[in-house]
């Protein structure tokens, strides 16, 4: 059983993506810091140029050039040799680090004084972030210059963009020569707009955008005030040569800031935004910062001592934030405890309790530890998994949902059920066998190992749910880049989903019989379980009326093996009689199923509904599938042009949770009654490919499901997102409260 464990471990691992760190943009220098340039004349022929490159950072030679101002005539840059490298930007150059100094040969034409020089140069930090080429403007003042030299004429200087720069407040747009400076390309004002919201607009000038998703903001003095979701307006989707699909802006919008106050007086604020832009066909700005004081008035929502509705997992967040960390992680550990009896932890209980039958004669310790040690395993990856989501935005769960994964685990089940039926026997070669053989022995007995790999396939595979407590978690990671008390929460979270299964491993390792022919039952049932979750896992990626076609077979079969179609003897036990009957339930639910599948039933519980004409299919949704952040943007601006709210689903085949949504609540008519007059949007998730994972980083989305609920204004009501599984009732009470 080890060897085939070992083997799987080994062939879902080649499905992992590389690790690749995360670069968090707050730690990078602007680049007027990363390569500060100062410029003077040393004669009126000469004119140098100085770099001060700060560690860590370098600059590329070919990148570097001047461009002079109209009378003036440049020579050769007179550039010393730098270190060669290869690049993965550039190939083979040359780059400077620390300190560069270069000579500029001039012929200033008679009575020239000061001029303008632009200097553009490009350069990267070692982490493996490049910046966008870099223009800046130098005023350089001759030696042989007395005085400042008199205005231009016009027609100079409408013919030369440089000489604009001389006039006293005149500006050029970058698509006609120099670049606006940033105040001027990109205007920001901040009002509060009421006691809990701030009222921000961004005006990126005319020829110029700015990206969404590449602002951040913060108040520097905040005390009791919590910035809440911006709703930003719909954007436009933008192919960005450096940043790849973006939401940008090319008109002024207004950004509206819910702000969470529990104290209501009227209060200044220091509120610091952080944004970047980039020139329509020119340069990319670098990050700039704004800070402005803003006055708050009194907040009567505040002064009751309320605090502005936040979704579960933003409250969750929030909490890990705050002072009283133990009892957070205590909620998280009973949230866990909450979770081991959904449908995506209680798979597991079949698969421990097959591993402890598999182990044989054990003693109630031994199964104690082999529980211990797959609820271990478990907990650690599911925590792993959550860090890496919460850092890099990858969800190492929704990897292994894919099909060659989900084929592979469920013939690893067949394979491990047929050794309970007893066809066949797993085990090593016998040199492997004595080497493992000495091992369990100083481990008390059995094979921690093959436990353990199962343990963490089981967190990859078997259960890919997303709970509020889990994106809770995650979203901590993301936004404070503490991955230490992020990753303590989900390991509290894991371990509370795996105390009822650690209780029920050692309470089996009691009750199961030692040997002989009970146990043999015993480990034939846990074989029907095994083929039981291979059916299940199964079910993810293929047609339900397959699923009930397979289940249907299994539950014949069982129902065979209990001697459904055998005479019973006069003299026959109560057992037997039992057996018989159970085999007969057994056999009408599986031959049930197999109608229903011939009949193209869908519904797993329900296989005959609808076979015979007496009640029809549960009312659908119907949803306009969505792909892409672009589609979705064109999707909530119609809505909003039509004063339309929108409902946005995510969702994909493997979901237990979403198939649940689907089945249970989407179908209900209350359900239906309460979106009336809603957009409804889904994006299926199944495939997970980049297009999927940009739209789900967009939303922070971990993992489906998540229903997110966009108001008339097309701004998303983040108080309302609902991460996993709602019953009908509650979920109508939430779209209740999406403002119309």
């Amino acid at each position: 059983m080890a060897r085939l464990l070992l083997l799987a471990l080994a062939l879902t691992a080649s499905f992992l993506p590389p690790a690749r760190a995360a670069i968090d943009e707050s730690d990078l220098l602007p680049v007027e810091q990363a390569f500060a340039l100062s410029t003077r004349a040393l004669d009126n022929e000469t004119i140098e140029l100085r770099w001060q490159i700060a560690d860590g950072y370098y600059l590329y030679r070919h990148r570097i050039h001047i461009l002079s101002p109209e009378g003036f005539t440049p020579g050769e840059l007179q550039l010393p040799a730098g270190k060669r490298k290869h690049d993965e930007f550039f190939g083979d150059v040359e780059t400077y680090r620390h300190e560069l100094v270069v000579r500029v040969p001039i012929t200033p034409a008679a009575g020239a004084g000061d001029a303008v020089f632009v200097v553009t140069s490009q350069g990267c930090a070692d982490v493996g972030i490049c910046y966008p080429p870099h223009k800046v403007a130098q005023r350089i003042a001759l030696p042989a210059a007395t005085s400042v030299a008199a205005p231009a004429p016009a027609r100079a200087v409408a013919n030369n963009p440089l000489a604009a720069l001389l006039q006293p407040g005149k500006a050029i747009s970058g698509n006609d020569g120099l670049p606006l400076p940033p105040e001027q390309a990109f205007g920001f004002e901040a009002i509060a707009s009421a006691g809990d919201e701030l009222l921000l607009r961004l005006s990126p000038a005319s020829g110029h955008y700015l990206y969404r998703d590449r602002t951040r903001m913060r108040i520097d003095d905040a005390g009791d005030i919590t910035l809440g979701e911006p709703r930003w307006p719909a954007g436009v989707s933008h192919e960005d040569e450096h940043f790849g699909q973006q939401v940008v802006y090319f008109e002024p919008i207004d950004v509206a800031v819910p702000l969470q106050r529990t104290a209501g007086a009227a209060r200044d604020i220091t509120f610091t935004i952080t944004f970047q832009g980039c020139e329509t066909d020119g340069i990319c700005y670098p990050p700039m910062t704004r800070t402005l004081a803003v006055s708050l008035p009194a907040s009567d929502g505040a002064v009751t001592g309320s605090v502005a509705p936040q979704a579960e997992d933003s409250r969750l967040a929030s909490a890990l934030s705050g002072p009283h960390r133990l009892w957070t992680l205590l909620t998280f550990f009973g949230f866990g405890l909450l979770l081991a009896f959904t449908p995506c932890v209680f798979p597991m209980v079949p698969i421990l309790s097959g591993i402890i039958a598999g182990a044989g004669h054990i003693t109630t310790r031994r199964a104690f530890v082999l529980s211990l040690v797959y609820v271990l395993a478990t907990a650690v990856v599911f925590t792993i998994a959550g860090v890496v989501a919460g850092l890099a935005g990858a969800n190492l769960q929704m990897v292994f949902q894919t099909p060659w994964i989900l084929i592979s685990f469920a013939l690893l089940f067949v394979v491990l059920s047929f050794s309970m039926f007893g066809f066949y026997e797993l085990q090593l070669p016998s040199r492997m066998q004595t080497r493992l053989t000495e091992l369990s022995n100083k481990q008390s007995g059995g094979s921690l190992l093959g436990v353990a790999i199962m343990g963490v396939l089981s967190a990859l595979i078997v259960g890919p749910c997303v709970a509020p407590p889990l994106a809770a978690a995650v979203l901590y990671i993301s936004q404070t880049r503490d991955p230490l008390l992020g990753g303590l929460a989900l390991f509290a979270l894991a371990m509370g989903m795996g105390a009822p299964l650690l209780a029920f491993g050692t309470a089996a390792g009691r009750i199961l019989p030692r040997a002989g022919a009970w146990m043999d039952a015993v480990k034939a049932v846990f074989g029907v379980l095994f083929l039981g979750l291979a059916i299940w896992m199964l079910d993810r990626i293929v047609d339900p009326a397959v699923t009930l076609a397979l289940s249907g077979s299994l539950l014949i079969g069982s129902a065979i093996y209990l001697g459904a179609l055998e005479p019973l003897a006069a003299a026959a036990s109560g057992w037997k009689r039992l057996w018989k009957a159970l085999g007969v339930l057994l056999l009408l639910i599986g031959s049930a199923q197999m109608l229903g599948a011939l009949a193209g039933g869908r519904d797993l519980l329900q296989p005959l509904n609808g076979v015979f004409g007496g009640g029809g299919a549960a009312a659908e949704l119907h949803f306009t599938a969505i792909k892409s952040s672009a589609e979705l943007d064109r999707a909530i601006a119609a809505a909003n042009a039509a004063g339309q709210p929108v409902m946005f689903d995510f969702y994909a085949d493997w979901c237990v949770s979403c198939k649940e949504m689907e089945k249970y609540t989407f179908t209900d008519p209350a359900v239906h009654a309460a979106l009336a007059g809603f957009v409804l949007l889904k994006a299926d998730v199944t495939a997970n490919d980049a297009v999927d994972q940009e739209l789900m980083q967009r939303f922070a989305i971990i993992g489906p499901p998540g229903t997110l609920f966009f108001g008339r204004d097309g701004n998303e009501q983040r108080h309302l997102r609902l991460i996993g599984f709602e019953p009908a009732a509650p979920f109508v009470e939430r779209v209740g409260k999406v403002a119309r």
